[in-house]
């Protein structure tokens, strides 16, 4: 499990070129889109990932045990580690942020992350979001891609 420094959460100073902003509520786009399935959930069954998030939390309190995987037909570089410690009082923008330098993406391109199949606010705070839609084995998912494959809003 990977911490992030204060370097990669990113600070107030430092741009913030391709955060995604999106306050408006709509729909998936697409039922397949709803149906996509975590590799990180296939490759470990229930009972290890409840454990491994559960032994995260009593160690790490202050930190969300969280998965990153792109999502299947995207065509934005792959992120070289899925699990992430995350600091509770991040938001979701500075998040971005982390993703970005981890695929090493230009700032001329657009990402987008989907927590449930949906866009949360940039401006969320990662432990709302965690406590919101943590998955039931205590991992909060994202997904990562370089089009609006899922939908819009929160």
């Amino acid at each position: 499990m990977q911490k992030l420094t204060r370097k990669e959460r990113g600070s107030p100073r430092e741009p913030k070129l391709g955060w995604v902003c999106s306050s408006i509520d709509f729909a998936p786009l697409s039922l397949s889109a709803l149906m996509a399935k975590s590799y990180f959930k296939q490759e470990h069954d229930l009972e290890k990932r409840k454990a491994e998030a559960a032994r995260i939390r009593e160690k790490y309190p202050d930190r969300i045990p969280v998965i990153v995987e792109k999502a299947e037909r995207s065509d934005i570089p792959s992120i070289d580690k899925k699990k992430y410690l995350v600091p509770a009082d991040l938001t979701v923008g500075q998040f971005v942020y982390v993703i970005r330098r981890r695929i090493k993406l230009s700032p001329e391109k657009a990402i987008f992350i989907f927590v449930d199949n949906v866009l949360p606010p940039t401006g969320a705070i990662m432990s709302a979001i965690y406590e919101e839609k943590k998955d039931e084995d205590g991992f909060l998912y994202v997904t990562y891609s370089g089009e609006n494959t899922f939908g819009f809003g929160w």
